[in-house]
């Protein structure tokens, strides 16, 4: 399985392909009215992208009162994957260039089993998925996983919730494996590109996205980019210390976000909370099942344990206190939440708005929406297929 996907040969080009990607088919007209090319200029290179077989003829556009213009689409043969491994489980899919989803599996994984064995059951999803969507070779895939990665290489650096990742090769050995070009990226980095191209950001430049789940990240997106930093790892906020004498967090310090609110501290703290008493509700949940989950936590809020229902509040305040510094310092056009977490309901986005709202200066907040992100669990892959399709329809 090889790819032999042409590329744009011009920044032009790349430009004409990202709306096809972005819009749908467009007539030669509509394309002259988004770049700033001479109808001359602009022919020739939708000429060429017709030769490379990038972009196919779509019929003609409806008419405007003369001749009628050509339409021409983005090639539907064109097929990315996208990966989106989390803590406790996997998600993969394969979309169409237009980044649609064609099909999507996701299933429980335990990233602590180590890179081979989780990239393993990723290629055998993949596997399953090929079995009903049609896709001869892939054009090229976007991976996510939930730590710090140098972004060039696409190598997992000290990841905290990953034991065995640091320095893997993913993203060199998955094109051997795969056949096409990969390109590896910290899992919120995704969230954000995929709440940006196709959910609830898709108007907005300049906006933040959190992930809570077992561990908590931020996309930053500026400008309509995302913001790596110089190493990679701009948005790791599960570490920003809320106070100094805090738990130990798995990154080896103390106090962090993490250690406050990620899904491992729900669970200790509700553990606690059943076995000293404090609930009856989660008592009752952890003798049935010898262990408790978010999930657990969630329930029983819903049913109205006072116990569980302080527990997401104190979340929330917590990862509220740190993006109300977020806010006051970026001034984003939009926060967006989503990731595990966000199962708790209603309370947790409230209490965090409440923080925000109560910290941060006016100026910052007076229009600043803080809303749940809209794909769900396929935020992750279609940004991880963005972030390839992103890089093939840039010049060679």
């Amino acid at each position: 399985m090889r790819s032999t996907t042409a590329r744009p040969a011009n920044v032009h080009q790349a430009r004409l392909l990202r709306l096809l990607r972005d819009l749908g088919p467009q007539s030669r007209v509509d394309l002259g009215g988004q770049v700033e090319l001479s109808r001359s200029k602009l022919a020739f290179e939708v000429d060429r992208l017709l030769e490379t077989g990038l972009v196919v003829p779509d019929g003609l556009a409806a008419s405007r009162g003369g001749r009628r213009s050509h339409t021409v689409r983005i090639a539907p043969s064109l097929r990315f994957l996208g990966v989106d491994i989390g803590a406790t489980s996997v998600d993969v899919a394969v979309t169409n260039a237009e980044l649609d989803v064609l099909g999507h599996v996701a299933e429980p994984l335990d990233v602590r089993e180590g890179p081979v064995a989780v990239f393993e059951r990723v290629l055998a999803l993949v596997g399953k998925l090929r079995e009903t969507v049609p896709a001869e070779h892939f054009d090229g895939a976007g991976i996510g996983v939930p730590g710090p990665v140098r972004f060039p290489e696409g190598v997992p650096v000290a990841p905290p919730i990953m034991p065995g990742w640091n320095g893997f090769p993913v993203r060199e050995a998955m094109s051997q494996e795969l056949g096409c070009p990969v390109l590896v990226d910290n899992d919120v980095n995704l969230m954000a590109l995929g709440e940006q191209q196709a959910g609830v950001a898709r108007s907005v430049r300049d906006f933040l996205c959190l992930k809570l789940g077992t561990g908590i990240g931020c996309g930053i997106v500026v400008g309509g980019e995302v913001h790596r930093g110089v190493t990679g790892s701009a948005g790791d906020i599960g570490h920003i210390q809320v106070e100094p004498e805090g738990p130990r967090c798995a990154c080896g310090n103390d106090g962090c976000l993490e250690a406050y609110f990620g899904g491992n501290a729900l669970v200790r703290d509700a553990t606690a909370f059943a076995q000293s008493g404090r609930s009856a509700e989660l008592a009752g949940r952890l003798e049935s099942a010898g262990r408790l989950t978010p999930e657990d936590v969630s329930a029983a809020a819903a049913a109205g344990d006072a116990a569980a229902l302080d527990l997401i509040r104190w979340g929330g305040q917590r990862t509220g206190q740190v993006i109300a510094g977020l806010v006051s310092f970026f001034n984003p056009g939009l926060v967006v939440v989503g990731g595990g977490l966000t199962g708790l309901g209603h309370n947790l986005l409230a209490s965090i708005r409440t923080q925000v709202y109560r910290q941060s200066l006016p100026l910052a907040t007076g229009n600043l929406p803080i809303v749940l992100g809209e794909l769900g669990q396929l935020a992750g892959v279609v940004g991880a297929a963005r972030l390839i399709s992103d890089h093939v329809f840039s010049p060679a």
